[in-house]
């Protein structure tokens, strides 16, 4: 595999006020109310969606430590097939397939918007769609450079 260019490094600036930006929209989704493993979950199903193994391996190893079931992990690939998740969680993970697929859609579905607006308010909608459109960013910056996998963790 070719190494290509690690544009994190390579823009330190831009990475640090993305990594900021982050943390003001993890800081909107717990001051909203929303459960930080329902952020994970949306964090991985848009890495999955957008092949993103970096983000993938990152957001899997800290959603278990949030305690989350490595059954729910294993299965989010094909969460409307199960009932494992709240109404909540289904809700922000069909919002965060239809934002992740913008380019194939072009449109976030009306029903999806509205069982979104049902399950969750005006700031939890927010706080899920700035979530989702942060770890797009991640997920296209790691996937262009290829950033690797860190280490080997226990």
């Amino acid at each position: 595999m070719i190494e290509r260019i690690n544009l994190t490094d390579a823009f330190p600036a831009a990475y640090q006020q993305i990594r900021k930006l982050r943390e003001t929209v993890e800081a909107a989704a717990e001051s909203a109310g929303l459960d930080p493993k329902l952020i994970e979950l949306v964090k991985i199903r848009a890495s999955q969606i957008n092949g993103c193994a970096f983000c993938l391996d990152l957001h899997i190893r800290d959603a278990r430590r949030m305690g989350e079931d490595d059954r729910r992990l294993s299965l989010l690939a094909a969460w409307w097939e199960t009932d494992l998740y709240t109404p909540q969680e289904r809700a922000a993970l069909a919002l965060t397939e239809a934002v992740s697929k913008l380019s194939q859609v072009q449109d976030v579905p009306d029903e999806v918007y509205e069982e979104a607006i049902r399950h969750l308010d005006k700031e939890q909608y927010t706080a899920v769609v700035w979530s989702i459109s942060v770890i797009n960013t991640f997920n296209r910056l790691a996937v262009t450079s290829r950033k690797p996998l860190p280490g080997r963790v226990a």
